[in-house]
């Protein structure tokens, strides 16, 4: 059995908020000063928001010079042997999400590998309710959970949506996340029959794959205050 997942810290204040897909290191740093906690990059070659190992590192580092406190979180689909130095630490990034098919066992090695210093997250895209219930296979493995829909063909940055109602018995023994269509609008609608640990914002941010509308972000960010305030700042 692994040594019990050590990093990052999480924020105390709850629910969190990621936006993910972010390309430009300006555009980077002006979302990070919003408020947002997590920032994601696309490790994932096919997917529309890619961006090149050699472009991270200052993506990363425009996000920590304006909010050092912001987790850039770097997301990877069944990364091979090959992949690994790409993940690894001192490139910007402090959490590698999984978004592709790692089975519990991978996750294992995946944090052998990686060491304590990075946080594991593993996504779960979820295409009926009997899924959920692969949450407790990676709990003892991984940081925290992404939820997003089951698409065919794509992992991520759909838009698509998991039914809430398969979503309100579920209490998994780590955080979790929630994405699918997170935009402004949809904020109190989901937090009035749910309690994630954070939500996870793409799609419904952009004006095109990659370029996000700064005016949108700082609608959910504000969007999101009013669940926040009994939480300590």
């Amino acid at each position: 059995m692994p040594a019990a997942p050590q990093a990052p810290v999480w924020p105390r204040q709850r629910p969190l908020l990621k936006v993910c897909g972010l390309r430009q290191p300006q555009q980077a740093a002006a979302v990070a000063a919003l408020g947002v906690d997590a920032l994601g990059v696309i490790g994932v070659r096919r997917s529309p928001r890619w961006l090149a190992p050699d472009e991270r590192p200052a993506l990363f580092a425009a996000m920590a010079e304006a909010a050092p406190a912001c987790l850039g979180v770097l997301v990877v689909a069944n990364p091979g042997e090959a992949e690994l130095a790409e993940l690894a630490t001192g490139l910007g990034h402090q959490v590698v999400q999984l978004h592709g098919d790692e089975s519990p066992q991978r996750c294992v090695e995946l944090r052998q590998r990686l060491g304590p210093e990075l946080g594991l997250w593993k996504a779960l895209r979820i295409r009926r309710p009997t899924d959920l219930e692969l949450a407790e296979a990676y709990a003892p493995h991984v940081d925290a959970l992404l939820l997003d829909a089951w698409v065919p063909d794509q992992l991520g940055g759909t838009g698509h949506r998991i039914p809430i109602e398969w979503l309100q018995a579920f209490r998994p023994s780590l955080p979790w996340w929630l994405a699918g269509g997170i935009g402004p609008e949809r904020v109190a609608p989901v937090l009035a029959s749910l309690r994630p640990d954070g939500l996870d914002a793409s799609s419904a941010l952009e004006y095109a794959p990659g370029d996000k509308d700064l005016g949108r972000v700082a609608a959910l960010v504000a969007a999101l205050r009013p669940f926040r305030q009994d939480q300590p700042s």
